[in-house]
């Protein structure tokens, strides 16, 4: 799973790609095109929880949940049309599974907006629109094709056609495809096309330095727009991020204090990313390691025991599971145990996030 990067040029995207991924992804502050290939991520999901576990089971190694990351080079408008090497860009969206936009809410003479002003709303418009036009050019291109199958009888083309007209007139209404209710038959017939606004959309507003808290109306109107799509608001100060990613862990420390900050806010980004994308965390505890592992909400005791090799998900027998408050009361696996807190689960059982388990399986 991965979520891709995305916003306007100039708005500090990879500014704050560079920031989370500590790498050194190609930027220039008035160039818009200075991401042209995908530069790619891995960015660990900080989660206090594991400090917890840790806490009452000593162990050697840490080992958190992670998310891959996708920057995508600037959209501009007529992205569609293949404006601003559009097509290509766009064809990068449709492989990622989520969208993060960055969205600029702060005024700065010194960076160029390509714009002309800072309009988080405008700049939200013009993605969104972007890729509502995409999605339709490529459902047309879909439609003609379905609609010769569907002739013969094919009853999956069938389906298929008539998704295609839900969608299509959901689209015609300038709404995103990620506001239409679709059933998961519905959803498997048009999966193929990588429909970009049916995917799941994270915001991330750009303040400045004086607002790290995101109390200017600019990002107030980001707040209500995502409110009503549904979607989550991040605020971060792309500029300060970078400089407390160069910096070690003692003087970041002394650096966050300064401005108020418990924690960079990159990590808020990863965390709501990971939730974006569906996603939640088991863990898995001994004197070995302690680690965070990653599923799909929703997701049984088998398929999270194939997370960790698919021979545990083929054999799987059952699963032992407690919870971080059991550990923190009882304060070690053994007298959780004796307590009768362990809980035995079968095949059917659909994880919850911070499951703490055991799995036992026979091949």
């Amino acid at each position: 799973m991965e979520a891709g990067i995305v916003g306007l040029p100039n708005v500090g995207k990879s500014t704050l790609f560079n920031a989370l991924t500590s790498s050194q992804a190609a930027q220039s502050e008035n160039y818009p095109f200075c991401t042209i290939e995908p530069n790619e991520g891995i960015v660990n999901v900080p989660d206090t929880r594991l400090d917890r576990i840790v806490a009452n089971i000593p162990t050697k190694k840490v080992i958190p949940a992670s998310l891959k990351l996708v920057d995508i080079a600037g959209i501009v408008k007529g992205a569609s049309e293949g404006e601003g090497l559009g097509n290509k860009f766009l064809s990068h969206i449709r492989q990622v599974d989520a969208i993060v936009q960055v969205v600029r809410c702060f005024e700065d003479p010194d960076v160029t907006h390509v714009s002309g002003n800072v309009d988080p709303l405008a700049d939200i418009e013009i993605i969104e629109t972007e890729l509502m036009l995409a999605d339709m050019q490529t459902l047309e291109n879909a439609l003609s094709k379905a609609e010769r199958t569907a002739r013969s009888g094919d009853k999956e083309a069938k389906l298929r056609v008539e998704v295609i007209g839900k969608c299509n007139a959901h689209l015609s209404e300038d709404q995103p495809l990620r506001t239409l209710k679709l059933n998961e038959g519905e959803l498997a017939a048009v999966s193929s096309y990588g429909l970009m606004t049916a995917k799941p959309i994270l915001y991330v507003a750009n303040v400045g330095e004086d607002d790290l808290q995101g109390e200017v109306e600019l990002v107030q109107q980001v707040r209500q727009h995502a409110e009503t799509a549904g979607a989550q608001v991040v605020c971060v100060c792309a500029k300060l991020e970078a400089e407390l990613a160069e910096l070690d862990e003692e003087d970041r420390a002394e650096m966050l204090a300064e401005v108020g900050l418990e924690h960079p806010a990159l990590h808020q980004i990863a965390q709501q990313a990971y939730k974006t994308l569906g996603l939640q965390s088991y863990f898995t505890a001994g004197e070995k390691e302690v680690r965070a592992w990653t599923v799909q909400i929703g997701a049984t005791a088998p398929q999270a025991a194939g997370v960790i090799h698919t021979d545990f998900e083929r054999g799987f027998i059952r699963a032992e599971v407690y919870t971080l408050d059991d550990l923190e009361q009882y304060k070690s696996e053994k007298e959780i145990r004796q307590a009768g807190k362990l809980r035995v689960e079968g095949k059917n059982y659909i994880m919850q996030d911070g499951d703490i388990c055991h799995f036992l399986f026979n091949v």
